[in-house]
This record gives structure tokens, C-alpha cells and sequence, in this order.
């Protein structure tokens, strides 16, 4: 069963991924352990069915995730495959004596580190950590910080610029979650492709009056990151996780008026008998300006689930009820 629904181009570089993908953050064991065996298992699968772009980072899993892609990936011919990384949060040592950070034990940590000489070095990383001799999307890893902005756009852009041009990389873009940060990067940089995670879902349109315009006016594709919510979507909706930064007491909430839409769209797709994940998972589809939503997966079942749910065919009448009902936007397309 091959995955569907089919590839897109990124911008206009040549370089074409499957429109369903599968991010790197989970299987990484990042925030909650993942035994390796059962994260190679599912990129293994992942790639049986057809999925054939991969999205990781050195941050996530502080290398594990790269490595864990480098040992699934190993045997498979390069050319089959499109896998992006990213630059930005340079990998170093951990202080063990640092206080608990809530992630999985790990020897490595991270640090914010734009500059060209970081870029570089980071990039050499990934590719012993992947097995790879190149990766194909390299990505400025959240620069939402107002300090890092000047030299993410003096000194990484470049950088990736220079190594685009050389023809080191295919495309180069810019991966973060917070979409006025990144309509300024289209509109200041000559990116091939944006990554947002979680900004353009069933429940939350922020990208949709700004960004995704944007960025097809300009050629930029866009990579939908999170598009379950951090596994809102994905549940009976009684999680209430929803952004990445945590509150005071220590527990990301959902906000009230959020999760009651979220469960109002669930009511609309159980009359439509269409599956609440089936609608989260394409919707963000629908947008010219997207070219594929990686959903994260730790288990070879839930590969396989990603992929039935991007292919169940959803009525338009569902969509046109969503609208009428103005529980999605009206602007926003679909089917």
C-alpha cells in the first residue's frame, strides 16, 4: 500500500517528497523514551509504505533521531529517499551535573549557535550521525529569539545560500513554530521551503492570513509540522497538551475554548463517519502552499495508521459543514 497522497515539489529546486511524511522529534525518545529498536522499526515500515521524505534534527534526541534515521536508512539506495536536518542549536556536551530539563537522559545538549563556522560544523555532524555523504533540506532551526534573528539572517542564511549554490544542498528553509517569525524570513531571504510545526491545523489557523499566502506568492513551500497538536488531534480529546513551551506549573494546557473546537469537529466528522485523525491529518493538504505534513510516529502501527488516515476519503459536504458551522475558516482550502 503505498503512501499517499502522492509527491510535491519543493519550490522550485527539482527536489520532490511524498506529501506525507514522517517527523524525526518523536522517535528520537526526546521527551519520553522510545527503545531504538522499535523507532528503526518504524521508519523501516514507514519506507515500505511508500513515505519517502524524512524530517530530523540534532536537537531532537540530541543525535539520537539522526542516528536512528542513519541505522533504518543504511540500506537503502540514496536516491530513493529525500531527508531534511537542521542547523542552529549546535550539539555539545552535557553538563551532568545540570539540573533535570525534563527530556530523556542524554550525554549531548544543545546550544544556539548561528554563525557560519556552527552551521558548518553542524551539518558535518548530521551526515556521520545519518551514514549519509548529504542531506538534501537543510533548515534554520528556530530562530525565535530576537537576539538570534541577525545572525540567522546575516550568517546562517548565507551560509546555506553558499552551500545551495554549490550544490552541497538541494533547498535550503527555515523550521520553527511561530509564523510571524517566518513570514519575515520569506519575505528578507530566497528560502526554498518553511517547516511550521502546529500553527496550521484543524484548530489552529494562525499561518492561514499571512504566511501561506506568502509563501505561494513567492514559490516557498511549506512543511506542515504537528499536525495532530502534539497528538490532540490524534485522541479522544481529553489531553489537553498543546504547545511546545510549558506554563509556570510545569504542564502545557490546551486552551479551554480550543479543545471545545476540537471536539466540535470531532462531532462533525463522527456524523460523516470520517475519522477526527483522518481530517487533522489532510487538511493542512488542501493549501496550495503546502507541499507535505510530517506526523510524528514511534511505532510501525502508528506509521501505518498515518498513512490509511492520509488516504480515507473525506465528502466535501464534511469540509462545507466544517465551514457553515465556522469551526474552520471559511478562507481556508480544502478537498
Amino acid at each position: 500500500m503505498p503512501a499517499s497522497p502522492g509527491t510535491a515539489e519543493i519550490g522550485n529546486t527539482g527536489l520532490h517528497v511524498t506529501r506525507l511524511g514522517l517527523g524525526g522529534a518523536p522517535l528520537s525518545a526526546f521527551r519520553f523514551d522510545v527503545q531504538e529498536s522499535e523507532a528503526v522499526a518504524a521508519i523501516s515500515r514507514a519506507f515500505e509504505l511508500g513515505i519517502r521524505y524524512f524530517d530530523t534534527a540534532p536537537y531532537y534526541g540530541f543525535g539520537r533521531g539522526e542516528r536512528r534515521y542513519g541505522r533504518a536508512l543504511a540500506e537503502a539506495r540514496r536516491d530513493d529517499f529525500v531527508i531534511s536536518t537542521k542547523v542552529g542549536r549546535a550539539l555539545k556536551p552535557a553538563d551532568p551535573n545540570a539540573p533535570d530539563d525534563g527530556f530523556v537522559p542524554h550525554d549531548l545538549d544543545t546550544v544556539f549557535d548561528f554563525s557560519r563556522g556552527a552551521v558548518l560544523r553542524t551539518l558535518e555532524g548530521s551526515l556521520k550521525r545519518l551514514r549519509l555523504d548529504r542531506v538534501d533540506v537543510a533548515l534554520i532551526h528556530d530562530p525565535d529569539d530576537p537576539a538570534c534573528w541577525d545572525q540567522a539572517l546575516n550568517e546562517a542564511y548565507p551560509t546555506l545560500a553558499d552551500l545551495r549554490s554549490q550544490g552541497v544542498v538541494k533547498a535550503i528553509g527555515v523550521g520553527m513554530n511561530n509564523s510571524q517569525i517566518l513570514s519575515r524570513f520569506v519575505r528578507e531571504c530566497d528560502l526554498d521551503c518553511v517547516l511550521m510545526a502546529g500553527r496550521y491545523t484543524l484548530i489552529d489557523h494562525a499561518a492561514l492570513p499571512v504566511l501561506l499566502p506568502l509563501c505561494e506568492q513567492r514559490g516557498v513551500s511549506v512543511i506542515l509540522g504537528g499536525p495532530y497538536n502534539l497528538g490532540v488531534l490524534a485522541s479522544d480529546l481529553s489531553r489537553e497538551s498543546y504547545t511546545y513551551t510549558p506554563p509556570e506549573n510545569g504542564t502545557a494546557q490546551l486552551p479551554r475554548e480550543m479543545l471545545e473546537l476540537a471536539r466540535r469537529i470531532r462531532d462533525v466528522c463522527v456524523r460523516h463517519s470520517v475519522p477526527l485523525k483522518a481530517a487533522a491529518l489532510q487538511f493542512g493538504l488542501g493549501h496550495p502552499a503546502v507541499a507535505a505534513t510530517i506526523p510524528g510516529s514511534v511505532t510501525p502501527a502508528e506509521v501505518e495508521e498515518n498513512v490509511a488516515m492520509a488516504a480515507f476519503p473525506i465528502p466535501a459536504d464534511l469540509w462545507a459543514e466544517l465551514k457553515k458551522e465556522r469551526l474552520i475558516s471559511e478562507d481556508a482550502p480544502v478537498g
